[in-house]
């Protein structure tokens, strides 16, 4: 099996899994969210490994499945919490059905159990390459579909013009903490500083914007 084969089987596999699941029948909307969230967590994976000289395929194969979990029901409290670990569960067989070494199937299955909460319920190491599938997956928070989706979900629109600046306010601090967020590699952590900035810059402009809403300054 060629790269580019195993690549598009691992596509197939996620969006069969995915569609196949009862809430993303129910809820096609997330369905449509889940696969374009996966997709760009892939291609920032692929960069991220074009640079610091991982394999290209087994990063991006294991970013997409990264999220794979998301095709079972969960327990409202528990279900996130654990959906790594199911994850990686799930995607343990078929990476070994596309020829993956079985050390690669384990480094690659680590960094998708570990990337909810650190935590794996099976013995591994915290490589840069498994590091490097949070990363992708950290990132993508951060951009511009991410500033939309947040504050349209937080009926931002509607709030008092003091609640939108308390609220602008502390996303601003939040930035700020998480600017110095530690990456698994060099690349990580310049698109990570790269969004933040980003996010920063928005949310800065948008403070001086609320601030000139109500007063003559």
């Amino acid at each position: 099996m060629t790269n580019e084969e195993r690549i598009r089987a691992a596509e197939s596999f996620l969006q069969a899994k995915l569609r196949g699941g009862r809430h993303m029948q129910e809820h096609p909307e997330e369905l449509a969210y889940r696969l374009a969230h996966s997709y760009r967590v892939a291609n920032l994976g692929r960069q991220i490994a074009a640079r610091e000289g991982f394999d290209e395929t087994e990063m991006t194969v294991a970013c997409l499945l990264h999220d794979v979990a998301y095709c079972e029901d969960w327990d409202a409290e528990t279900g996130w919490n654990e959906h790594g670990r199911r994850g990686a569960a799930i995607a343990r067989p078929f990476l070994a059905d596309l020829g993956f070494a079985p050390e690669r199937v384990q480094d690659m299955c680590y960094g998708i159990a570990v990337h909810v909460d650190d935590r794996a319920d099976f013995d591994g190491v915290r490589t840069p390459f498994a590091g490097t599938i949070s990363d992708a997956d950290n990132i993508d928070r951060f951009d511009a579909y991410r500033i939309y989706e947040g504050l349209q979900s937080s009926g931002f629109r509607a709030l008092t013009l003091e609640e939108k600046t308390e609220r602008a306010e502390r996303t601003l601090a939040r930035l700020r903490e998480l600017r110095g967020t530690e990456t698994a590699t060099e690349t990580a952590r310049l698109l990570w500083r790269e969004r933040i900035d980003f996010f920063l810059a928005f949310y800065e402009r948008l403070c001086t914007q609320l601030a000139r809403s109500a007063r003559i300054l």
